[in-house]
């Protein structure tokens, strides 16, 4: 069974010069308030450019993963590809695969080549970093990149195009290793994407633009503010601002028990966010894994499922049980239903900022954003604060607070929201149930979702490193970090490379469970390994053996 898209998402419109990404939008489940059509000019995206060959190749399975066959390039204009498909695809002989080789130009992986086997982790970063910069100033005509002003590192693997949320903790590596200009490019690549698009889409790719991925781009500006100073508030004011704008569009005109885009206004007038995408279609990366999860959802409409897959990739956890109803079921995801408490602490950073940034000579704010902050930690304190000990997610549709604890918990002793207390309880709840032989775990559940048990990611180390010591948790803190850099060490003394993620239990074996391979490189593993080293590892390569072993 095929879930057909709404008669605004025919596939006529591959053939148009625009994306009206909201003209795509299903009728929207609970009190949802209306929104404004998007009127900006805007690349196509491949399911939209050569609709039935698109459809024909991801159905087919033509390759192993589904995102190879949006990042190649076609190598004439979309439309005749698409004519000629049409006109050929019933003839005698018809080879999709011959038909594909021969109108587009593979994307190839990732390769990192081949690095000396004899050095250490320090030494074994610095050499990657070269081979995960790239530099596209202008893009092929009918690419789905989207150009970028100055080089940027890409995480590796089949990620070939920089992305949002992993570049914060590629630049703290990049900081680290002395790379500070290559740092500023990528903050510089971001702030022009704001400037272009409204807002930093989920990576350079024209398919990513409905939606973006965790707001951390206030501490991207708060990192180079550590090494230039001040005034780069200043400088990156506007794009502050605008990023702020894009989060938040839609407040000002909802009612209590409403929500638009990623905004919502709960009963007692408090306004918090929501992960959220503007289309409500498979995603092009993953499209058969959608149109196969939306059919196995036999009681929703496809598009509320579509649109809460997007929303879970958006959050960079995709997937966990974080968002699903039926913690084992990827069918009866909700993610638009929950209020995080990731993504608002995030958002109490970017505020934060900006009342900082706002106090530069001639800022001139006019919204007093260390009330809407104050605001904001307030309405976490009351909603998404679990007396049993730990932040959680709180379920806006329902008035439930999630009883699930993730590492996601974490994130106000990062942004420095949580109370003593509140911070002194989260660290013995984590200590009880989510840490591990490996570090801290996702979650506790092991449902075969990549952002579940067993699987330990860079980024959520560094979350828990950095806010139990910001609570001087350091005991729990350190724990977290050596026995995190023993599984980097392990699989980097059997494989000589760095991963995405990293098996907790099994010893010296990366991650899997999701949609794809394990992947090498890798950025934020890079970024989060160096910083753990200052921390925990002192730099002779002897004793800095002995000091990361589990």
């Amino acid at each position: 069974m095929h879930h057909a898209a709404p008669p605004c998402c025919s596939p006529l419109l591959g053939l148009s010069l625009t994306l009206l990404m909201a003209t795509c939008e299903s009728v929207p489940a609970h009190a949802e308030t209306p929104r404004e059509p998007v009127t900006a000019l805007l690349p196509q995206t491949p399911d939209l450019a050569y609709p039935a060959l698109f459809q024909a190749v991801q159905r087919q399975q033509l390759f192993d993963d589904q995102k190879y066959f949006v990042d190649a390039l076609p190598l004439r204009d979309p439309a005749l590809i698409e004519a000629d498909y049409l006109a050929q695809r019933e003839q005698p002989g018809f080879d999709l695969r011959r038909f594909v080789a021969a109108n587009f130009k593979e994307s190839p992986a990732v390769d990192t080549g081949t690095l000396r086997q004899d050095t250490g982790l320090r030494e074994h970063i610095a050499a990657l970093w070269p081979k995960l910069v790239r530099s596209q100033v202008e893009v092929p005509p009918h690419s789905s990149l989207l150009p970028l002003p100055h080089p940027y590192v890409v995480p590796g693997g089949r990620f070939r195009e920089v992305y949002y949320w992993d570049s914060y903790f590629t630049m703290l590596g990049l900081v680290d290793s002395g790379e500070q200009a290559h740092s500023r490019q990528m903050l510089d690549n971001f702030a022009h994407l704001i400037d272009t698009y409204g807002h930093i889409p989920n990576g350079n790719r024209s398919y990513y633009l409905s939606r973006s991925q965790p707001p951390f781009f206030s501490y991207m500006v708060e990192l180079q503010a550590g090494i230039e100073g001040d005034a780069t508030y200043r400088r990156y004011l506007p794009q502050l601002r605008k990023e702020y704008a894009y989060w938040m569009a839609g407040a000002a005109s909802l009612l209590p028990g409403q929500a638009a885009r990623h905004v919502v206004k709960l009963d007692d007038g408090s306004v918090l966010n929501r992960y959220w995408d503007e289309r409500d279609t498979p995603r092009q990366e993953g499209w058969l894994h959608d149109v196969r999860t939306a059919m196995e959802a036999r009681d929703r409409p496809a598009g509320e499922v579509y649109r809460d897959l997007r929303a879970g990739a958006e959050s960079g956890w995709d997937y966990s049980s974080r968002w699903l109803r039926d913690r084992e079921q990827l069918s009866t995801i909700r993610t638009t239903a929950l209020v995080p408490i990731d993504l608002n602490s995030l958002l109490h950073h970017l505020e934060t900022v900006l009342a900082q940034a706002c106090r530069q000579p001639e800022a001139g704010c006019d919204i007093d954003y260390a009330a809407a902050a104050q605001q904001r930690k307030a309405a976490l304190d009351r909603h998404l604060w679990n007396r049993a000990g730990y932040f959680a997610d709180y379920d806006w549709t329902t008035r439930t607070l999630s009883d699930q604890l993730s590492a996601a918990a974490l994130y106000p002793l990062f942004a420095g929201i949580a109370s003593d207390v509140q911070a002194q309880r989260t660290a013995e709840s984590v200590r009880a149930h989510l840490l591990r032989p490996g570090g801290i775990a996702t979650t506790a559940l092991r449902t075969g979702q990549q952002w579940d048990e067993p699987n330990g990611w860079a980024p959520l180390q560094w979350i828990a490193v950095e806010g139990l010591r910001r609570y001087r948790e350091d005991a729990l803190a350190r724990t977290i970090g050596t026995r995190f850099l023993g599984r980097v060490q392990g699989v980097f003394a059997r494989e000589h490379k760095l991963v995405e993620k990293y098996d907790l239990d099994a010893g010296a074996s990366g991650g899997g469970g999701g949609e794809y391979a394990l992947q090498d490189g890798f950025g934020w593993t890079n970024g989060v390994t160096l910083k753990l080293l200052d921390l925990y590892a002192p730099a002779t390569p002897k004793r800095q053996a002995e000091a990361i072993s589990p």
